[in-house]
């Protein structure tokens, strides 16, 4: 597998801005993140959207490449939202009656509806990886590349459940469908695998219960990296609303298998004493601030990573945004991914010299 840098590598925590040619950006932006599928928010036809998805992800690895980002993802320019695409193509849900559920901000919303035992009948980002592996390889070798999957707990806090006895059964069906998902794309060329779960902070009660069992079963004989994202909700979703300053769910994860923990410092101004208390993990540090269009100077990033310093050794962090940065104007999200990377390049010279 290819290697990162030894210290301090950069990486975005999943998705990329998609060009306004391949999907309704504003649409997208009008309501909460679409849990079920919502074909009407792409913009080209269907017997050319795989190419144009294609297309837009070449540029979303050219953006990552050019502005010397380490770890490398398809920016998921396939996906409406992080999470629908994976949990709409399973069996046991039915596509054509959704259900409703309340968003983590309290308000209804459209999910899929449970009706049968949750199975995956086949690969969903086998293809995305590959196309990922073979681009990055060709224009440039020794990148890294990441692709994500929506995590088990918050796929079953985003359904309703018409079928199973109880959340957590379903939640284990939903990790059984992760785990075999995971392990062909690792197979497939991944060098990383993130599971998306920013439910386990918004219900931290029910992430404890069952939560937990959930996430390890989907990282069963799993060897590959992989890594975990929190995130208190996409900043542009939020809009005026405020990021709290502290989780409710945290340190619970050093009992869990996974090896990388995805946590927001920028916008929230964390306390990163919060790192100390996972003290085996990676941590995928979110030091771009998601709420402002204001590109950040390497200055900016860099005294953000110095923060972090004190409570957790270099060697375990990697640098990103906060979060997912589709929402953000494509030239905007470039401009703060080159002052990610020169901010960690800075603090990298820092450690080296001191070294």
């Amino acid at each position: 597998m290819n290697q990162p840098p030894q210290l301090l590598p950069t990486t975005i925590v999943g998705s990329y801005p998609q060009p306004d040619w391949l999907l309704d950006r504003a649409r997208l932006a009008s309501h909460a993140p679409p849990r079920v599928r919502e074909q009407e928010l792409w913009r080209v036809s269907p017997e050319w959207l795989e190419q144009a998805q294609d297309d837009a992800t070449l540029l979303a690895i050219r953006d990552q490449q050019c502005a010397g980002i380490d770890i490398i993802t398809d920016g998921e320019m396939r996906r409406e939202s992080y999470s629908n695409r994976f949990a709409t193509a399973l069996e046991g849900v039915d596509l054509d009656h959704p259900g409703t559920m309340f968003t983590r901000s309290g308000l209804p919303d459209t999910v899929p509806r449970v009706v049968g035992k949750i199975q995956r009948k086949h690969a969903v980002q086998v293809r995305d990886v590959q196309f990922l592996r073979g681009h990055v390889d060709s224009i440039q070798a020794r990148r890294q590349i990441k692709i994500r999957v929506p995590g088990p707990f918050t796929m079953s806090q985003q359904a309703q459940n018409d079928y199973y006895s109880s959340e957590a059964a379903m939640a284990l069906d939903y990790a059984a469908a992760v785990n075999e998902e995971i392990l062909d794309l690792f197979a497939a060329g991944a060098d990383v695998v993130q599971i998306d779960e920013p439910y386990v902070q918004a219900r931290p009660e029910k992430a404890r219960d069952f939560g937990l069992a959930a996430v390890t079963r989907a990282l069963k004989g799993v060897t590959g990296t992989t890594a975990i994202h929190l995130c208190f909700g996409y900043a542009a979703v939020l809009k005026s609303k405020s990021k709290p300053t502290s989780y409710a769910f945290l340190e619970e994860l050093e009992r869990t298998p996974v090896q990388q923990v995805s946590i927001e410092t920028a916008q929230p101004n964390l306390d990163c004493s919060v790192l100390e208390r996972l003290p085996s993990k990676g941590i995928i540090l979110g030091v771009l601030d998601l709420s402002t269009p204001e590109i950040e100077t390497p200055e900016t990033v860099a005294a953000r990573i110095r923060r972090a310093l004190p409570f957790v050794d270099p060697a375990r962090l990697i640098a990103a945004p906060d979060c997912g940065m589709k929402y953000l104007p494509r030239e905007i999200a470039y401009g703060k991914l080159k002052a990610l990377v020169d901010g960690a390049m800075m603090v990298r010279r820092e450690y080296n010299l001191a070294e």
